[in-house]
C-alpha cells in the first residue's frame, strides 16, 4: 500500500499567506503616487519603514528572502533579485501576486512531513539570528506581512490628517 503524503498544513500556511497579502493589497488601495512615496516617519532608524513605498518594497523583498531560506533547506534553486521601488499601488499589487506565485512554487514538493524539524542542525538559520523550521519560517513570513499592513494603516491615517 502506497503511503499518501499530506499537504493539509502546507495548504493552510499558503492559504493564510494569501489572505494576509490580499488584506495588504486592500489596505493600499487608493494610495496615490505622492502618498506612496511621501516620508511619513522621518524619525525611524529603519530606512525601510519611512514611507508606504519603502515598506512595500521591504515586504516584497522579505517575502522572496523567506522563500529563499526555505528553498535552500529543501535544496531548490533560488536566484533572488532585489526588487526596487515602484510608483503605483497597482505595480505593488502585481509584485505581491508574483510573490504569492513564487511562494506556491516553493511549496510544490513540500509536504506536511517536511515542515517541522526538531534537529537544530537542520533548521534554517536566518540572517537576523533566529533559527526556524519551514513551518516557523512561513508563520514568521505571514505575521511579517500583518505587522507591516498595520503599520501602513497607521501611515494612511497620518496621510489623511494632512489633507
Amino acid at each position: 500500500m502506497k503511503e499518501t503524503l499530506s499537504k493539509n498544513a502546507v495548504t493552510a500556511l499558503l492559504s493564510e499567506g494569501n489572505l494576509v497579502i490580499q488584506a495588504l493589497k486592500s489596505a493600499i488601495d487608493g494610495i496615490s503616487f505622492s502618498e506612496l512615496s511621501m516620508v511619513v516617519d522621518a524619525t525611524t532608524s529603519n530606512p525601510e519603514c519611512q514611507s508606504v513605498q519603502t515598506i512595500l518594497t521591504h515586504v516584497v523583498n522579505s517575502g522572496y528572502a523567506y522563500c529563499g531560506y526555505i528553498r535552500k533547506v529543501t535544496k531548490q534553486h533560488h536566484e533572488f533579485v532585489r526588487k526596487g521601488f515602484y510608483n503605483s499601488v497597482e505595480k505593488y499589487w502585481e509584485e505581491l501576486d508574483l510573490l504569492l506565485d513564487y511562494t506556491v512554487l516553493t511549496f510544490e514538493k513540500i509536504h506536511d512531513e517536511d515542515i517541522e524539524e526538531f534537529d537544530e542542525d537542520k533548521k534554517i538559520k536566518s540572517s537576523w539570528g533566529q533559527v526556524y523550521d519551514i513551518e516557523q519560517m512561513m508563520e514568521h513570513a505571514i505575521v511579517h506581512v500583518v505587522r507591516h499592513r498595520r503599520q501602513i494603516e497607521k501611515f494612511k491615517k497620518r496621510l489623511d490628517s494632512l489633507d
